[in-house]
């Protein structure tokens, strides 16, 4: 595997796998965590306030807002955040790792998107404080632009 960028247009070899891959791994991982602690609080909150998901048709988890508990509805709002954003870095984490870019500053780069959504998960999940999570979303998000910028300097070719 090569660094960033790649040295002499090589192609890496597939049979290695990229430090580029644990990183979505692990937000993958991390996206499920979510989505069972969002479920296990969810459905309980359902059956207090005698919702039944019998019969019901065409409703989205929004139409809960204000019906049941918002620390509930936090973990649902959180979920649906790492539907969004993160899969930006899935497709640019995955890009870099066919590209061949593996360096340091990459993969750093990479685990830091994680850590800091999972940051803004458990804040948002928890207490909720939007300028908090809004901390955390911005750093997150210049993570996620200094690796659109190093897969897009090595599609351009510069070194």
């Amino acid at each position: 595997m090569g660094t960033f960028p790649p040295h002499n247009g090589e192609v890496p070899c597939m049979n290695e796998v990229s430090p580029m891959i644990g990183p979505v791994v692990a937000l993958v991982a991390w996206t499920l965590v979510v989505m069972i602690w969002m479920y296990s609080l969810r459905f309980p909150a359902m059956r207090r306030k005698g919702i039944s998901l019998k019969g019901r048709v065409g409703s989205k988890g929004g139409s809960l807002d204000g019906v049941i508990e918002d620390q509930v509805q936090w973990k649902a709002h959180n979920y649906n955040h790492l539907l969004e954003q993160p899969t930006l870095f899935y497709a640019v984490a995955l890009s870099l790792a066919l590209l061949g870019v593996t360096d340091g500053l990459a993969v750093f780069l990479a685990w830091a998107y994680v850590g800091l959504r999972v940051a803004h998960s458990l804040v948002q999940a928890t207490i909720n404080v939007i300028l908090y999570r809004f901390y955390f979303f911005a750093a997150a998000s210049f993570a996620l632009l200094g690796l659109t910028i190093m897969a897009g300097v090595t599609l351009i070719g510069w070194s």
